[in-house]
Order: structure tokens, then sequence, then C-alpha cells
């Protein structure tokens, strides 16, 4: 058995206490940390009672190193969540009672001067046995009753509520909280995607729908999920009406003509009927904003319409456009046609000089050229 007072030793050396860890020095100092977290993982498996005391030592002393570190990167913070993790599922192992453990875990949650613990449901949620989960749920929902008022923490008590019973795949519960709160977009594929897991499609699919209809009608995005449309042609198939789904996945190519849009309509043409399919994508394609254009053009082979895109683009319209956008193409054009792919030289490197960036003038140079 590795003594606790080696780990402890460990704990203490990868900290450096009084030593202020930089930006630059920060990724260094977290695989440290995690290389002592494995330590404590092996004493975890043989002895989880020893293993509890070790992460509590470890998290505190990591709340005392928290104003000697430059965690722009999020990556201490990052650390310290998974040892939150580790410490439910150790207690777990040790056959803590469940509700000792939401209480502990609440406490740190509550007195969170850093910020460690911020939205620390969503990690713990996935760990915790379902005893576990619905004790979280009892102590959350005392709590968002107490708060009677419609205020930011009755809101935030409401969405911890959402986060565990999704955890614990609470279809009714969830419905319930959502009608007690508000319903947003990200409700519904959640929702949806629960009635999947019980094989109701059909069900899913209103869902999907509701969760559509409240995005497109509120102008702010709060809640929003991008993934709906997508659901909602799974479905589709999913219910034997691909040429609905096709149909859906077209009507969002015409509207947002890009490489993502692409990908979904590819997805739901059958093969035999994508040769048939290619000379309406390319008409899209030919109207498509010059940045889209040229990423579809590219990764469909179709050098000459690509080459007669840009001739008739302004200087200035490609001059806009990333450099990893124009690079590519000036690569693949310079051999077949040598007068676009100068056009594009010249972009990049009047992009540099315009920007004033007099450390790549030496790169701009070589575009003229």
């Amino acid at each position: 058995m590795i003594k606790t007072e080696i780990i402890e030793y460990a704990i203490e050396s990868a900290i450096k206490p009084g030593d202020f860890i930089g930006y630059n020095e920060g990724w260094s100092f977290v695989s440290d940390l995690e290389k002592v977290k494995e330590q404590i993982d092996t004493v975890a498996n043989k002895n989880p009672l020893q293993a509890v005391d070790l992460i509590e030592i470890f998290i505190a002393a990591c709340y005392e190193k928290a104003e000697e570190i430059d965690d722009s990167s999020g990556s201490f913070g990052m650390f310290v969540e998974e040892l939150f993790c580790s410490w439910v599922n150790v207690r777990q192992k040790a056959d803590f009672g469940p509700k000792e453990t939401i209480v502990r875990l609440l406490s740190w949650m509550d007195d969170d001067d850093y910020g460690f613990a911020y939205q620390l449901e969503r990690s713990v949620s996935r760990v915790l046995s379902p005893q576990g989960l619905n004790e979280f749920a009892t102590a959350i929902r005392l709590r968002f009753d107490a708060d009677g008022q419609k205020d930011y923490h009755h809101q935030q008590w409401g969405e911890t509520l959402k986060t565990i019973y999704a955890a614990g795949h609470d279809l009714k519960s969830y419905i319930f909280i959502c009608d007690e709160t508000e319903l947003l977009p990200k409700d519904c594929k959640i929702i949806a995607g629960l009635l999947l897991s019980r094989r109701k499609p059909a069900e899913a699919l209103e869902w999907v729908e509701k969760g559509l209809k409240i995005q497109k009608d509120e102008r702010l995005h709060r809640g929003s999920s991008y993934s709906l449309d997508t659901m909602k042609r799974e479905i589709l198939t999913k219910l034997g009406r691909p040429e609905e789904a096709l149909e859906d996945a077209w009507q969002n190519f015409l509207k947002h003509p890009d490489e993502f849009s692409h990908k979904e309509l590819i997805k739901h043409i059958p093969k035999r009927q994508r040769i048939e399919w290619h000379p309406r994508i390319l008409e899209v394609i030919r109207t498509a904003p010059l940045n889209s254009a040229i990423t579809l053009l590219l990764k469909l082979q179709e050098k000459e319409i690509l080459a007669q895109r840009l001739r008739k683009a302004s200087g200035g319209s490609i001059e806009s456009l990333s450099h990893y956008t124009i690079e590519p193409a000036a690569g693949k054009l310079t051999g077949g046609y040598p007068d676009v792919a100068a056009k594009l030289y010249q972009a990049m490197g009047l992009r540099m000089v315009n920007a004033g960036k007099s450390k790549y003038y030496g790169t701009a140079i070589s575009n003229f050229e």
C-alpha cells in the first residue's frame, strides 16, 4: 500500500506553494498535478476510504493555489473539476451515504470564491449513482421551492434540476420542471433524446418541432440548440420519411450554402441520385458567399467553376477572406489557372501589408513574387 504521507508530499511538491505559475507554465504545471492524481486513482482501487482523504487534501491545496496561478487557459479549473468528480466516485466506492456526499458537495458549491464549482452539477451528475442523483435532486428542489421569486437564483436552481433529471433519464420530472420554469430549445432537444431512448420517435419529433418553433420565434438566442435541425432529419429518416428529410436538408442548404449544410445534404441524398443532384448543388454554390463557394468548389474539385468565380471577384472581396481560405485555393489553381492563382497570392500579400503586420512582410513579398 502506498503510504498516505508519500502522496501528501507529492501533492505539496506538485502544487509548489508560494510559487506563481505564469500562463506559459500552466500546462506543464497541470500535467504534474495529473500525475499525482494518477497515484491517488491507484490507491482508490484498493483503498477508496484512504483516497477520499487524499482527494480532499488535494482540493484544499488547489483552492490555496488559486491566487498563485494565471489560469487564462482554464486547464487548472478543469483539473479541479476532475478532482470533484473523482471525489464523488471514490466516496461511492467507499459506500458513503449519498445524502452526506451531496451535503458536502453543496457546501463546496456554496462557498466557491474562485469558480471551481461553477456549474459543477454538469460533470458530477454524470458520475453520481441513481441514489446520489435522487438526493441531489431533492436537495436542489428544496432550494428551488424556497426561492419563490422568479430571480436569477430561482432560474439557476431550475437549470440545475434540469441537468440532474437529464443525467438520470427522468423524462417526467424534466418536463415538469420545464413547465415550472421556461421551455427552451435545448430542453426540447433533451426531451426528444430521452424519448428516442424509449423508442418513441414520433413523440420525439413533436418536441423537436416545438423547439424549432421556439427558436424561430425568439429573438434572443438563450438556450438555442443548433442540432435540432439535424435531429429532425434523423428522426424523419427513422420514421420512414427520408424524402421529407432530404427536402428539409435542401432548403437549409439553399438558405445557408456552406460546408456543413452541404455535408448534411449529401448525407440525405441516396447514393444512386448524387450524380443527378450535382448540377443543382453547383448552381447554388455559384451564387454562395465567396468564402463558402471557394471551400465547396475545392472540396468538389470543380476548379474551372472556381476559377470563373474568382476572376469575377474584386480584389477587395478576396483580401477580406481568411488566409486559410485563400492559400489552399491558390495552391490548387497554380497549375491550370496561373492568372487566378496570381490574383489570390496578390490578395494575400496586400492583406498582410494593409494590416500593418511588419513581421509578415517577408511572407507578403514571397506572395507577390
